[in-house]
């Protein structure tokens, strides 16, 4: 097991597809929220179209810490001022989150962020969770 992060690159908000910012979109778990610092899913929106979406607890260090100082300092910056750390890790773009898990809260509150960053409304946004936790991972 190496004890390097995965590397996190910068996704740009102006880049990602025009339906985000202007139609319904729904976020929809394929692991479940409880599934420890990284849990996989997708935008939808109302024509089909996907993105591939993960949300990122960046703070979780065990085993290997899961992002680099500078990623979890600029995660809890963009926090701290309302926002979202948008980055893109291993092709799949991520919302990096202060924090070691995931809340439903903490879920709603990283869509509406994301709304936010790419122009539209978090009336616009909802989520489908998966509450289970996957076999192989640790409690809490």
């Amino acid at each position: 097991m190496s004890a390097v992060p995965v590397p996190l690159s910068d996704a740009d908000p102006f880049e990602l597809p025009d339906w985000l910012g202007t139609d319904e979109v729904t976020w929809v778990a394929d692991s479940g929220l409880r599934s420890a610092h990284l849990v996989a899913g997708r935008l939808t929106g109302v024509d089909g179209a996907e993105l591939a979406c993960d949300l990122l607890a960046v703070d979780d260090a065990y085993p290997v810490p899961v992002a680099d100082d500078t990623a979890r300092a600029r995660a809890h910056q963009a926090w701290q001022h309302g926002q979202v750390l948008l980055v893109e890790r291993e092709g799949r773009l991520t919302l990096a989150v202060p924090g070691t898990t995931f809340t439903a809260d903490d879920l709603l509150d990283a869509l509406s962020r994301l709304a936010r960053a790419v122009g539209g409304s978090p009336e616009r946004y909802a989520a489908r969770l998966r509450i289970g936790r996957e076999s192989g991972t640790r409690g809490r």
